[in-house]
Formats: structure tokens, C-alpha cells, sequence
């Protein structure tokens, strides 16, 4: 019998964190069966070379790549999966007891289709976000706490759960994303859109190391190429055009005219024969002024 849940940790260049992850998560008790798919996305510092000799290395399976990006390195790990349900983690991040058990509960119920949990500070635990929304500028900004199971606008990639079924139905993280950016966003939106519900239960909480910088390389015209992307995938033509105003420090033209050499137009014919709402039902619904 396969696995119940496929937990999914994107690395690159994490130093000792990918250990104290697994670490936590194997300490952490629980009644659900589960297996670790870990996607080492070209590190250079030897970050996933302890899983040799570790003890529970059997639980876990490592995927190699040579840096195919965040979006795709999730995307790999799926495609190995064959549990019925789906967790996406940071490779940074600390488990309570019983929290995989809790998060699951709504979505077998049928109360929600994609969820997540609280997430806090590991080094300032009272710092906790419950789901995430966005501002003006789409950049995520935390939602405060609610009593019971609410609505997010975003999912926080740093830690949420989704159906098997319901991650194949969208078809996944953006397949045409570049190295790092947006790529929660543009599963939440999706998700949304397609008529699928986004959800945080705030009764269980992960702690999760926020750092000031990443660990690898990151590039302007690669986070503005998926905004793009996203933007033409999802958005109308009037936030189509504000998107390519956010683009400060490149030529948002030559952003642009990149995206749908790319294929872009093609993807977004498609979605918007699938969308249940449309953006400005999205955008009306979680107060963005956007």
C-alpha cells in the first residue's frame, strides 16, 4: 500500500537545514503513513549528501537535478509521487505532533481543497502568519489570525497540503517559471480560479526560518519573466499593463515580448476556457487593489 502523503522539499544550498527538516518531521508523531520525496535543485555545498548514511534514508527518496527552479523542482517530485495527498515544504522548517494529521482532516471531510497551516517565526515564535494575501504591488503580505478554518487568498509555498487529484486538475505549479518567484501565488491563483478553495488552519502551527537573503543566486529578469508570465496566464489587460509597471530595473518590453515567444498565449486561451471566475472576481473577493 502507497503512502497516504508525498512531502516534497525543494533544496538548494541548505546547508544543515535539510537535516534538522527531516529530523523534525520524523520526531513529530503521527497516525498518517508517509514518504519524503527531496529534490536537490543543483546545490553546491553537498546539503542532501548525509541521506547516504542516515537512519531513516529509507523514507526518503532524493531527486538530483541541475537547477531546474522552484516551480519545476516541485513539479519533479509530484510526478514520483503516488500518495493521494501532497505537502510542499521549505526545507527549513520545524513540526509539531499530530500537525500532518490535523491538516489533512478538512480535506478528506471535503471542507476545503488546498490547505495550510500557521506559520511562524523559528527564531521569534510569536511571530505567526495565517495564510497570505497580497498588496498593491502583489507582493505577499501575512493575514492575521482568524478563530477557525478562513479563506487565504495565497498559500504560503513554504508549507501547504493538495490533493493529488486536485494538484493534477490544475496541472501543477507553473511549468514555465524560471528560477524562483511567484510560484505560489500563481498556484493559489489558479487554484481560485478554476473554482478550487484555498484554506489555513490556524489551530496548527509550523515554524518556519525566515532568512534575510537566499542561499543561491537570484535574478531580476527571471522573478519579472514569471510575473509576466502569471500576469498573461491569468490576468485581464488592464492588470496585465500594471504588472509590467512593477518592472522597475529592466525593460518590461523586452519581459514581455520574451513571455509570449514562449508560448505564453496558447496557456492562457486554455485557462480561461477552464476558469470558473475570472480575475476581477478574485482580486473583488480578497479586498486587493490591484
Amino acid at each position: 500500500m502507497h503512502a497516504g502523503c508525498f512531502y516534497y522539499f525543494p533544496a538548494k544550498n541548505e546547508g544543515e537545514n535539510v537535516r534538522n527538516t527531516l529530523d523534525s518531521l520524523f520526531s513529530s508523531h503521527s497516525n498518517e503513513k508517509y514518504d519524503i520525496i527531496i529534490v536537490d535543485d543543483g546545490s553546491s555545498d553537498g546539503c542532501c549528501d548525509f541521506l547516504t548514511h542516515y537512519s531513516k534514508r529509507h523514507k526518503v527518496k532524493l531527486i538530483r537535478t541541475k537547477g531546474i527552479g522552484a516551480a519545476n523542482a516541485r513539479n519533479l517530485g509530484a510526478k514520483h509521487a503516488k500518495g493521494q495527498y501532497f505537502v510542499f515544504c521549505d526545507a527549513h522548517l520545524f513540526f509539531k505532533n499530530m500537525w500532518i494529521d490535523k491538516l489533512i482532516a478538512p480535506l478528506k471531510a471535503g471542507k476545503t481543497d488546498a490547505i495550510c497551516p500557521a506559520i511562524a517565526d523559528s527564531n521569534n515564535p510569536v511571530s505567526i502568519g495565517y495564510g497570505q494575501t497580497l498588496k498593491p504591488n502583489l507582493i505577499v503580505d501575512w493575514n492575521k489570525k482568524s478563530l477557525s478554518m478562513s479563506d487565504t487568498a495565497v498559500l504560503p509555498g513554504g508549507c501547504l497540503m493538495i490533493p493529488k487529484k486536485v494538484f493534477h486538475d490544475i496541472d501543477g505549479f507553473e511549468t514555465g517559471f524560471k528560477t524562483w518567484g511567484y510560484e505560489d501565488i500563481e498556484l493559489s491563483i489558479k487554484l481560485w480560479l478554476f473554482g478550487y478553495r484555498c484554506s489555513v488552519l490556524p489551530n496548527v502551527k509550523v515554524l518556519h526560518l525566515f532568512r534575510k537573503s537566499h542561499p543561491y543566486p537570484l535574478s531580476n529578469d527571471h522573478i519579472y519573466y514569471n510575473l509576466m508570465r502569471m500576469a498573461y496566464s491569468h490576468f485581464n489587460q488592464n492588470r496585465i499593463n500594471k504588472c509590467k509597471k512593477l518592472i522597475k530595473d529592466e525593460d518590461p518590453l523586452k519581459v514581455e515580448k520574451v513571455v509570449l515567444q514562449e508560448g505564453v498565449l496558447n496557456q492562457r486561451k486554455a485557462y480561461l476556457k477552464r476558469r470558473k471566475y475570472d480575475d476581477n472576481w478574485y482580486f473583488k473577493t480578497f479586498n486587493i487593489p490591484f
